[in-house]
C-alpha cells in the first residue's frame, strides 16, 4: 500500500495515498461538471429569460434527463465524496507543499471537507431518488437556514455575521485568483505554454465569477438581516438572477455565468495538474 508524507506533515501510515489523490481527480472533475452545467443554464437564463434553476439542482436535473443521467449522478456523488476524503485526508496529515501542516490550512481543509461531505450527500441523495435536493434547492436552503437563525436570540447579529463572512469568502477568491495564487498548487513547472494559459485564462476568470457569486449570495444575506426578512436570502440560482437587475441588465448575467462555465474547465485542469 501506497503512503506519502506531505513537507512538514505527519505521516499518512493509515492512509492508502494513491485511493486519495484518485478521490481529489475526481472530486475536481465532478465540481467541474457541476459548475460547468450551472454556467451553461444560467447562459440559457440570460439569453431567453427561462425559469431553469441556475444551481446545484437545476445541474443535477440536467443530467437525470440524460440517457445515463443515473449512472453519471452516483459517479458525481462519489467523485464528491472523494473530494471530502481527500479534505479529511488534508486536515489530519496536513496539505501537500510548503507550509502545509499549519494550523490555519489544516482548520480550512476541515471546513472544506464538511462543505463537499454535504455537498456529496445531496447529489448522492438525489440519484436515490430523494428530490428535495432538486430544482431551486439552494434559494429555499438559503431562506430556511436564515429563517432560524433570526429565530434565535440575537438572530440578525449572526445572520450579519455570517453573511459578512460570505461576503468576504467571495472577495478572497476572487482576489487569489486574480492574483493567480492557485498557481501555487498546481504542477505548474511541467505545464506547456498553452496549458498555463488555458489555466490561467480559465482560474483567474473563473474564480473572479465565483467569488462574485459567493459575494452576492453575502449581500443578499446582509440585507436580510438589516430588514429581518429571511426571504432576502439568496441562493446561487437567485444570486446569479441577481445580476440581470443591475444597469447592465441581463449582459452582466451573462458575462458571469461564462466565468461560471470557466470555472468548470479550470477545475477539470486542476483533475488533471493539481499537485495532490
Amino acid at each position: 500500500m501506497t503512503t506519502t508524507r506531505a513537507p512538514g506533515a505527519g505521516t499518512r501510515s493509515a492512509v492508502p495515498a494513491e485511493a486519495v489523490r484518485a478521490g481529489a481527480r475526481a472530486g475536481f472533475a465532478a465540481r467541474g461538471l457541476l459548475y460547468l452545467l450551472t454556467g451553461t443554464l444560467a447562459v440559457r437564463i440570460g439569453l431567453t429569460g427561462s425559469q431553469e434553476q441556475a444551481d446545484r439542482g437545476g445541474a443535477l436535473s440536467e443530467i437525470a434527463a440524460t440517457p445515463f443521467g443515473a449512472v453519471l449522478l452516483w459517479t458525481l456523488g462519489i467523485g464528491l465524496a472523494g473530494m471530502a476524503l481527500w479534505r479529511l485526508s488534508e486536515a489530519i496529515f496536513g496539505a501537500a507543499g510548503p507550509k502545509g501542516d499549519k494550523a490555519h490550512k489544516r482548520a480550512l481543509s476541515a471546513v472544506r471537507c464538511a462543505f463537499y461531505t454535504g455537498s456529496a450527500f445531496l447529489v448522492l441523495s438525489f440519484a436515490a431518488g430523494e428530490r428535495g435536493s432538486g430544482e431551486g434547492s439552494t434559494d429555499r436552503q438559503s431562506r430556511d437556514v436564515t429563517s432560524r437563525l433570526l429565530d434565535l436570540p440575537g438572530g440578525r447579529w449572526w445572520v450579519g455575521a455570517v453573511a459578512v463572512g460570505i461576503v468576504g469568502a467571495g472577495l478572497w477568491i476572487g482576489g487569489r485568483a486574480v492574483m493567480r495564487k492557485y498557481r501555487d498548487r498546481l504542477k505548474w513547472a511541467t505545464l506547456n505554454t498553452y496549458q498555463r494559459r488555458f489555466m490561467d485564462v480559465t482560474g483567474i476568470a473563473g474564480g473572479v465569477g465565483r467569488g462574485l457569486v459567493l459575494a452576492a449570495v453575502g449581500v443578499s444575506g446582509v440585507k436580510a438581516a438589516i430588514e429581518f426578512n429571511p426571504d432576502e436570502a439568496k441562493g446561487m440560482d437567485d444570486a446569479i438572477r441577481s445580476f440581470a437587475q443591475t444597469p447592465a441588465g441581463p449582459w452582466l448575467l451573462i458575462a458571469v455565468a461564462v466565468t461560471l462555465v470557466l470555472f468548470g474547465l479550470f477545475s477539470f485542469g486542476q483533475a488533471k495538474w493539481r499537485d495532490v
